[in-house]
């Protein structure tokens, strides 16, 4: 499938403001945005693995798309939520635990590259990952 494959970091935009809006310190902001991220993503169906692998923690995720599961951010930030395709885009809605706000994620490929789209609390970002 078109996700599949390992995609390595590349740019972000307003990637802080957006981790500033999540509730991120400065200094786990300024760590965050230099992270070297690597996501390995494999695609069975509807089922999917996610390795995340960045200088501050690896960790896998496994998914079925439109099922809930629970999930941690990088910071400790507890979330409950499911991915979906929609068209060619990966939907993601995850409602925080603490504070019961919803955070939606996109994943697209656009060109030769893996879009991330982040919008909380209408602070939007994008993380641009290549193929590794």
């Amino acid at each position: 499938m078109a996700f599949n494959g390992t995609w390595k970091i590349d740019r972000n935009e307003n990637y802080e403001k957006f981790m500033e809006a999540m509730g991120v310190n400065m200094m786990k902001r300024k760590l965050g945005a230099h992270d070297n991220l690597k996501i390995t993503i494999q695609q069975d169906g509807n089922k999917f693995t996610v390795k995340e692998a960045s200088t501050f923690r690896t960790i896998e995720i496994e998914f079925t798309l439109g099922v809930s599961f629970d999930y941690s951010l990088a910071d400790g930030t507890e979330m409950n939520g499911n991915w979906n395709l929609e068209g060619n885009k990966l939907v993601g809605t995850f409602t925080r635990k603490d504070n019961g706000k919803v955070l939606k994620a996109y994943r697209e490929i656009v060109g030769d590259e893996l879009v991330q789209t982040y919008i909380y609390e209408g602070v939007e970002s994008k993380r641009i990952f290549k193929r590794s």
